[in-house]
C-alpha cells in the first residue's frame, strides 16, 4: 500500500463516500474533494459529507475539479500519490437540457485532474467512466466486452466520458502516469442518487403518485449493489497497470435485470404496489446494458455478491431509516 493520503473526487456523491469509507475503515489517509453542487438535493450530499467528516483520517475540502491550478497546489501540498476521480456532472436525460454543465465538470474537470497527477507526482489514478459509452446496441447472450466498439454515443453524457477515456489514454502515453478507467453499470443501494429510477421510483410510491416507465417497460440494466461496485474500485486501486498504461475495466453485475423485474422487487421491498404509466423511450436512453467483468475478475478477482431483490430491500431500509418512512 503506497504511502500518503488518497484524494477521492467527489466525495459527497453516492460512490465516492461509500469509497470514502472503505478506505477509512482500512486505516487509509481520505482527502475528499466536492464542489457540493445543487444537481440534486444538496442536502442529501451534507448528510453524506457529514458521515466522513467526524471519521479520523478524513479531510473535506470544498473545491470544483476544474479550477486546476486549486486541484494541482492541493496535490502538491498534501503529498497524495493515489487519486480515484468519481467527481462529474452525471445524469443522461440531465445533459439534453444542460450540455454546458457536461463541458466543465467531466471534460475540463477531468483534464484539470490528468494535469494535477501530471505535475503533482501522482502514481495511480482510478477513475469513472460508464457503461453508457457502449451506445445502442442489442442485448446478446454475451456482456459487453472493453474491446467492443465505444464509438456511437447516443447521449451527451455518453460522449464526455468516453472523450475522458480518450483523454487518459493520451496522458498515460505522453506521461507515463499508469490509469484505469472504471465503466459502471447502474450502481444502486443505500445513500444513492435522487435521480436515479429506483429513487424516484420509491419516492412516487409512498406519496401514491404514479411512476413513468420509459421504454414500455422493455428496457433493462445490469443493476450493481454499491458494495460491490466499491470492492472493484478498491482492488483495482490496489493494482494499478504499469508504468505508461491506461486500461479499461467494466465493473457491474454482470447479470441484466428487466425494468418490471427490477419494479417488483422494490413494491417488495417497500411493501406497495405502484401505479404505472408506460412510456416511450426518452432521448439518450439505451435500451439494454450487460457487463462482462471477467477482465475485472482476473486482476482483483472480482465477484459480485449482492442481487438485486436483497440489494432494494437494503436501499428500502436506509430510506426508511433516512427520510422516516
Amino acid at each position: 500500500m503506497s504511502a500518503g493520503p488518497v484524494i477521492v473526487t467527489g466525495a459527497a456523491g453516492f460512490i465516492g463516500m461509500h469509497v470514502a469509507e472503505r478506505l477509512l475503515e482500512r486505516g487509509e489517509t481520505v482527502i475528499g474533494v466536492d464542489v457540493f453542487n445543487a444537481y440534486y438535493d444538496p442536502a442529501l450530499k451534507a448528510a453524506r459529507a457529514a458521515r466522513l467528516e467526524g471519521r479520523p483520517g478524513f479531510t473535506m475540502v470544498r473545491m470544483d475539479i476544474a479550477e486546476h491550478e486549486a486541484l494541482l497546489d492541493l496535490v502538491r501540498s498534501s503529498g497524495a500519490k493515489r487519486i480515484v476521480h468519481l467527481a462529474a456532472q452525471a445524469g443522461v436525460r440531465y445533459s439534453i437540457d444542460n450540455p454546458f454543465a457536461y463541458e466543465r465538470s467531466n471534460l475540463a474537470g477531468h483534464l484539470s485532474v490528468l494535469e494535477a497527477c501530471r505535475h503533482g507526482g501522482v502514481e495511480a489514478l482510478v477513475y469513472a467512466s460508464s457503461s453508457s459509452v457502449y451506445g445502442e446496441r442489442p442485448l446478446a447472450g454475451e456482456g459487453f466486452k472493453e474491446t467492443d466498439p465505444a464509438e456511437t454515443p447516443v447521449s451527451l453524457y455518453a460522449a464526455t466520458k468516453r472523450a475522458c477515456e480518450l483523454l487518459s489514454q493520451s496522458y498515460a502515453s505522453l506521461y507515463g502516469f499508469p490509469q484505469a478507467g472504471l465503466r459502471f453499470f447502474t450502481v444502486y443501494g443505500p445513500w444513492g442518487r435522487p435521480d436515479m429510477a429506483y429513487f424516484s421510483f420509491t419516492q412516487k410510491i409512498l406519496r401514491g403518485e404514479p411512476i413513468e416507465v420509459y421504454g414500455e417497460g422493455r428496457m433493462a440494466r445490469d443493476f450493481t449493489y454499491i458494495d460491490d461496485i466499491v470492492d472493484g474500485i478498491v482492488g483495482v486501486l490496489d493494482n494499478p497497470p504499469p508504468h505508461g498504461a491506461h486500461e479499461v475495466y467494466n465493473i457491474g453485475d454482470s447479470n441484466p435485470v428487466g425494468l418490471m423485474d427490477m419494479i417488483a422487487a422494490l413494491e417488495g421491498a417497500i411493501g406497495r404496489q405502484s401505479e404505472k404509466v408506460f412510456l416511450s423511450m426518452q432521448p439518450g436512453d439505451v435500451p439494454a446494458t450487460y457487463a462482462d467483468v471477467s477482465k475485472l475478475h482476473a486482476l482483483t478477482g472480482y465477484r459480485p455478491a449482492v442481487g438485486v431483490e436483497e440489494g432494494l430491500r437494503r436501499f428500502a431500509a436506509w430510506y426508511a431509516d433516512f427520510y422516516g418512512r
